[in-house]
């Protein structure tokens, strides 16, 4: 007799309350070991990969690889330690009831009462045949409750036109049709079985009529792309940031043809690569370390001071920004910090970066230097008390030590604070002794 395990969909952070199987890396019937991976779960930042915890077998898949935006704790494939019949899959699955916290029932053996059983049914549930889309989980459910699937949709208080449900089509895709008067009826789906996926709606929508010249309006009508997973958490979490944090702004130039005459040297010594952003993650963390008022998360009325500087690289992924952390950095050596960070930059830009890759972090540093940017100021990122923004290197004219006139190579660094976290003066000195470790960098070996 198999034993069956519920999969359900994970949750990783506070944060989680939904994912998307955005790859299953096996099929039903297939045989897994343990350490193999399943599938590739997608959440608003990262996609994890989700490995086999027991050799097993899976025996069903209930969330097929798509659109579909699922809860945690949702029910998205069953295993078993062995082969087992599909009358047993189909009744683990009509009781399965998922856990408060988001994950699914303890394992079972086939055949065992479950922990929690459905309530019997006081007669024959009746047999339900549709020909809409619904998991068999749902289906048993209406059965055993005699619901009616053709029935409308009530929403909320107030009584709506009722959507077609019979229509196989993503959810994305009914609120893009809802919104701009699109017919699902007349589409053809070009996703997974059919169903009608947020493209097609899109390439159905009216375009503007063209009124002729050379400048008719078609030629000039907007493509429309709403928000995706991360641009929506990117926009929230932006917006309250500066909505609620009280920032302020501490700037300084710091001249960095010292640390670029080392660099040099130093990469051929030490036999690495570091960056220029190398050296300044490792300075900050460095500063960090002598200023641990700044290396601060505010939670709520209370900071939290850390011993060590988790230092985020903001990084511009396929999946919109990102921030992996670099942990430890005031620990490490300089070639010990260029492989961290190399190894967190490949992983953002390849979409493989896992929920540990961005939880915490007490600091983030943000360069746009390299895209030519002379200076900004960044948005801190939350729970985090500072960030800064760098800015590119230039040459400036500047005072000599006699008077005259030299030439240096300027950044322009640009330190964002919450100010009910950390006060000015603390601010001023970390970013005093930022500059110093910049200008000396021999002060970091």
């Amino acid at each position: 007799m198999s034993k069956l395990r519920p999969f359900c969909m994970p949750k990783w952070g506070i944060e989680m309350t939904e994912g998307t199987v955005a790859e299953w890396m096996v099929g039903e019937g297939d045989r897994v070991k343990r350490g193999d991976t399943i599938c590739l779960i997608e959440t608003a930042k990262i996609t994890n990969e989700v490995e086999a915890e027991n050799d097993c077998v899976i025996l069903r898949v209930l969330a097929p690889a798509g659109e579909d935006v699922l809860p945690v704790g949702a029910l998205l494939a069953v295993f078993g330690d062995d082969d087992a019949p599909a009358s047993e899959v189909d009744a683990f699955i009509a009781a399965f009831v998922p856990a408060e916290g988001g994950v699914g029932e303890a394992p079972v053996a086939s055949g065992d009462k479950p922990a929690k059983p459905a309530a019997a049914p006081a007669a024959t549930p009746k047999k339900i045949e549709t020909n809409r889309p619904i998991s068999p989980e749902a289906l048993a459910l209406a059965e055993r409750e005699g619901a009616d699937l053709d029935a409308p949709v009530l929403r909320g208080a107030a009584e709506l036109a009722p959507e077609d449900l019979r229509i196989f089509a993503s959810p994305l895709a009914r609120r893009l049709a809802a919104l701009h008067g699109v017919d699902l009826s007349g589409l053809t789906g070009t996703g997974p079985r059919g169903r009608i996926s947020k493209h097609d709606v899109l390439a159905a929508m009216p375009k503007p009529a063209a009124t002729g010249g050379a400048f008719a309006l078609a030629a000039n009508s907007p493509r429309i792309a709403p928000f995706d997973k991360v641009r929506g958490v990117i926009a929230q979490r932006l917006t309250a940031a500066k909505r609620d944090i009280p920032h302020f702004y501490l700037r300084v130039a710091v001249d960095v043809d010292a640390l670029l005459t080392l660099r040099k040297t130093a990469n051929l010594v030490l036999g690495t690569k570091a960056s220029i952003n190398d050296y300044l993650v490792l300075a900050a963390g460095r500063a960090l370390a002598r200023h641990p008022d700044v290396n601060v998360q505010l939670h709520g009325d209370a900071v939290h001071h850390f011993p060590h500087a988790d230092i985020a690289v903001a990084v511009a992924s396929p999946k919109g920004l990102v921030t992996p952390i670099v942990r430890q950095v005031d620990r490490m050596t300089l070639p010990q910090l260029a492989a961290a960070t190399a190894a967190q930059i490949d992983k953002a830009k390849a979409g493989r970066l896992s929920w540990e890759d961005l939880d915490g972090g007490t600091f983030t540093i943000s360069n746009l230097g390299m895209f030519g940017i002379d200076d900004f100021d960044a948005v801190i990122n939350p729970p985090q008390g500072a960030i800064l923004a760098v800015g590119r290197a230039r040459r400036e004219a500047v005072e000599s030590d006699d008077g005259g006139i030299d030439f240096a190579t300027m950044i322009s660094l640009s330190l964002s604070v919450d100010h009910r976290a950390i006060d000015g003066a603390a601010g001023a000195q970390f970013l005093a002794t930022l500059k110093s470790l910049i200008e000396d960098p021999e002060q970091l070996f």
